[in-house]
């Protein structure tokens, strides 16, 4: 896992904000249902909420920085499948 409050690496990989992906329909609906279900959202530090539009991903690089997996997420809830990761791993049996 990696921090990056300036966002440098951020930029590198290409992500972004989108007021219309983070609004999307589909991502307010599950976040209504996960209220409705009696289910926690999580609990972000206000201090972290500098951009609430932005986009994030998922990116797997290995020892010498090369990137083996990037999922730029489409919306909030975009993540790759677990066998997407598995995939990428170096020594996969």
């Amino acid at each position: 896992m990696l921090l990056d409050p300036q966002r440098t690496i951020y930029r590198a990989f290409g992500l972004g904000s989108s007021y219309a992906k983070v609004l999307k329909f589909d991502f307010l609906l599950q976040m209504a249902e996960c209220k409705v279900a009696g289910r926690e959202l999580p609990d972000v530090p206000h201090s972290l909420l500098g951009d609430i539009w932005q986009m994030g991903g998922d990116f797997l690089l290995d020892q010498e920085g090369k990137v083996l997996l990037s999922h730029p997420s489409q919306h909030p809830l975009d993540r790759p499948a677990m066998a997407d990761l598995l995939a990428a791993m170096p020594g996969k049996p």
